[in-house]
């Protein structure tokens, strides 16, 4: 918190991403990333920052801060949402997440068609936090017709495939 009593937004930047696995519960490891304040967020809410690296959620470049409001319930979240999600073994990545609780699992997607999706078992799971906004010093590339039909493609499967788990259950 400042001096006077507001939520900081803490920094896990490229460095501190491989100690953020071990330190993330522990407060003196919190206490030492940077932090930073944003005035269009919720003082209600907690907030951190992550820097991504990779392509695999192109149009969101390689670089860029992503910041996440923590979700405590998990049941709150929505097929869909865009998440950071830090992983126990595995580390942090951000992806859009599929929920399936039935199996006690979640998918994991990437933007990037050009990466599978996979599933992680939800004991693996230690934080999620959903996504806000990002900053960057880059301009995303432009959308594709293609990569649009892509999407909308997709977003019909997870229609569909929802659908029939409602009606399967």
């Amino acid at each position: 918190v400042d001096s006077e009593n507001r939520d900081n937004i803490e920094l896990v930047n490229e460095k501190a991403k491989a100690g953020y696995k071990r330190g993330y519960s522990d407060p003196e490891y919190i206490r030492e990333l940077p932090v930073f304040r944003l005035p269009f967020v919720s003082p209600e809410r907690k907030y951190r920052t992550f820097q991504i690296s990779g392509d695999s959620m192109i149009p969101i470049p390689d670089k860029s801060y992503v910041t996440g409001e923590f979700v405590e319930n998990w049941e709150y979240l929505n097929n869909g949402d865009p998440c950071i999600v830090l992983m126990k073994d595995d580390g942090i990545v951000f992806k859009i997440i599929q929920k399936d609780f039935r199996k006690k699992q979640f998918v994991l997607h990437s933007l990037n068609k050009e990466y599978d999706s996979f599933e992680v078992p939800v004991e693996e799971i230690a934080e999620i936090w959903k996504f806000v906004h990002y900053i960057s010093d880059k301009l995303p590339d432009p959308v594709t017709q293609e990569q649009e039909l892509y999407h909308t493609v997709a977003n019909m499967q997870q229609d569909i495939k929802e659908i029939k788990q409602r009606l399967e259950a």
